[in-house]
């Protein structure tokens, strides 16, 4: 064979196998990408009961910070170690969480290129060595009781055009896939927590009084008293003092105090919060440097006060509930304050129990003396946070209630300060 056409057959082969490639490779690359495709992402979990921590970091963007979340079994009980082991009810929560994400199946691999992450909104918001502050995902990870990992995904972005399915990858690879699943565990401490602080049912309310003071600190003493005495009978309210009122904020009040929501806890001193439960609180510089921070000031007689007033709440089984208004709770992105519900803010509860107080209303259960106690064994603990919008609907003035006619009322004595 001469030399020309020795080439001309080389040449020849290289076409015929580079057109056997551009044809077979796809073909090859195509099966990779789906080689997993169906298959579930973690076949060992199975057990929701298995589940003892959840963990779950959700990115905020408006801040680029991560907001990190923690629900772990401990002692025999549900802690939140995110928030210094704030004991909660998971209730069915928990099965709902690890239901969702048992037997998640990869419905379909939209991608296996790193560089897409941030499109699908699947980059790891633990991923220190992006630079991207956009398109991270909330991670979430479960783990047994020997913390052994039993799942762990980046939730992405809501696939556009199938609804009920979103981006999701496990955070070691690279591949990302659309999943049906409707699994979005919360990070904030609300969702989480029985949120309800009191449940004082609206009913049951047979008293309220509501105290604005300012504080001299330096003296020990309050100025600028001023109370308002509403009392309940029959479902009737009636304001000490006025004839007409406006009915619809005390209604408005009432159910306020039904559904109290925590949306934040902060704990107290140990050596503060066990002289509540014992009732003989001391001051210590501690303890006194604690309340003063979240805007509580204990006076040299014992007497109790907040910058912001408080109320004293009677319920028909002989309960009193005290409720202090503290200091702006603006740290934190789950505590942030929204122009339209006014400033989140700290609360100090304590309750006590009177059996003439129950009798006076009626009641003759004795159940009061231990849900007191019960309820001042919980509230011992924590600085508690409310919304801002509902510090506006309890801490009623009398302007509020009266508008221009409130100064020409004569004002009712205010009660003995207790603890």
């Amino acid at each position: 064979m001469t030399e020309p056409v020795k080439t001309a057959a080389f040449l020849a082969a290289a076409i015929l196998v580079s057109g056997a490639a551009l044809i077979i490779e796809p073909e090859r690359r195509t099966a990779e990408i789906l080689s997993d495709q169906g298959e579930t992402f973690f076949p060992a979990f199975k057990d929701p009961q298995a589940v003892r921590t959840i963990e779950v970091f959700d990115y905020d963007e408006a801040t680029a910070s991560v907001r990190p979340f923690k629900v772990e079994f401990y002692k025999g009980r549900w802690v939140l170690p995110s928030h210094n082991n704030y004991v909660i009810d998971v209730g069915d929560r928990l099965v709902k969480t690890a239901g969702a994400l048992i037997d998640l199946k990869k419905d379909s691999v939209v991608s296996d290129s790193a560089s897409e992450h941030a499109k699908y909104g699947v980059i790891d918001p633990m991923d220190a060595k992006s630079v991207l502050l956009t398109g991270r995902g909330k991670r979430v990870t479960l783990r047994d009781a020997r913390k052994e990992m039993l799942a762990d995904f980046v939730l992405g972005k809501a696939v556009e055009g199938k609804a009920g399915f979103r981006y999701v990858r496990v955070p070691v690879e690279k591949r990302v896939y659309a999943v049906k699943t409707e699994a979005d565990p919360s990070a904030r401490f609300a969702d989480w927590v029985n949120a309800d602080l009191l449940r004082i049912p609206s009913a049951s309310i047979r008293r309220v009084v509501i105290l604005s003071y300012s504080i001299d600190e330096q003296m020990g003493r309050l100025s600028n008293m001023e109370n308002v005495t509403l009392t309940q009978e029959g479902g009737e309210w009636k304001m000490a003092g006025a004839d007409k009122f406006q009915k619809s904020a005390v209604t408005a009040m009432a159910a306020a105090l039904n559904s109290l929501k925590i949306v934040d806890v902060k704990p107290k001193p140990p050596s503060m919060a066990e002289g509540l439960r014992t009732g003989k609180l001391e001051m210590t510089m501690e303890t006194a440097m604690s309340m003063r921070q979240r805007g509580f000031f204990l006076a040299p007689n014992g007497q109790l006060f907040a910058n912001e007033g408080e109320m004293i709440v009677e319920a028909a089984n002989g309960l009193a509930y005290r409720l202090r208004f503290g200091e702006v709770a603006s740290s934190g992105a789950e505590i942030k304050p929204t122009s339209s519900a006014g400033e989140n803010r700290f609360l100090f509860a304590t309750v006590s129990y009177d059996p003439q107080r129950a009798a006076k209303y009626g009641d003759s259960s004795s159940n009061g003396e231990r849900l007191a106690r019960d309820l001042n064994n919980r509230f011992a603990d924590w600085y508690y946070v409310i919304r801002g919008s509902d510090v506006q609907k309890l801490r009623l003035r009398r302007r509020d209630l009266l508008g221009a006619a409130a100064a020409a009322i004569p004002q009712v004595p205010a009660p003995r300060q207790q603890q």
